[in-house]
């Protein structure tokens, strides 16, 4: 346990460690994405490209879709793809064009690089020997990573848990850590007086640190729903 906790801790300092684990996927593609489902059975609908869902024909393309899901999944510290919605709305949502964004704090040439994954046409996506080819470019170049993906916190679709049931803000701190599934924090956030969403708007990510998140991608899941709250908190008028 607390050398997984250690590596975490050193990947969320060392953002080339993603690409070094990235790089090691890809490598082994093979084995991640070379079993499609038997005549019938289930499919994995938030991995699975469009074609592969409608016509059940999974190509190399279709494993590549698979792949960028892999890598928004690293990048945003093992969150749910399209979070909280129902796989008849995360195909729909495919079909119309909607991408997942950029998790907060992603260098973007990896974003990029997912983009081009969830190409539309299959025909237009990367191969994985170019998959492979990027990634060892952007190790042997540390600094393209310097620069990170525009994050968009006002798109509700994309922060899940910014509110309640039917768009209604959390009423309770302990009710919105529960919908991100941090409610192990509800004490930490109470104890250090953050007991009302109007406080907890106001947090940093240093304050998140000092209440006792420890973990980069708990730090970061906190942080990253925070930003769509304090936009709606803003929105509707509460005072902050």
């Amino acid at each position: 346990m607390s050398s997984n906790m250690e590596t975490k801790a050193n990947i969320g300092q060392n953002p080339r460690m993603f690409i070094d684990l990235l790089y090691s996927k890809c490598q082994s593609q093979s084995v991640l994405f070379a079993f499609p489902p038997t005549q019938g059975g289930k499919i994995p609908i938030r991995w699975t490209a469009p074609e592969a869902i409608s016509h059940r024909k999974f190509t190399s393309a279709s494993d590549v879709w698979s792949y960028g899901i892999v890598m928004w999944e690293v990048m945003s510290y093992g969150d749910r793809p399209y979070w909280e919605l129902s796989n008849h709305e995360v195909m729909k949502a495919i079909n119309e064009g909607f991408r997942l964004p950029a998790p907060l704090e992603c260098p973007s040439a990896i974003y990029q690089l997912m983009m081009r994954c969830w190409q539309q046409e299959r025909s237009q996506r990367p191969k994985f020997t170019d998959i492979v080819s990027i990634l060892d470019k952007l190790i042997r170049a540390p600094e393209s990573l310097k620069t990170l993906a525009e994050f968009d916190p006002r798109i509700s679709i994309r922060l899940p848990s910014t509110s309640g049931s039917e768009g209604v803000p959390f009423r309770t701190v302990a009710e919105w850590l529960e919908s991100i599934k941090m409610h192990q924090y509800t004490e930490h956030f109470l104890e250090a007086g953050y007991n009302v969403i109007e406080k907890v708007v106001q947090m940093t990510n240093e304050d998140i640190k000092r209440i006792g998140v420890r973990l980069p991608g708990h730090q970061k899941r906190i942080a990253y729903s925070l930003l769509g709250l304090k936009e709606q908190v803003t929105t509707i008028g509460i005072p902050i």
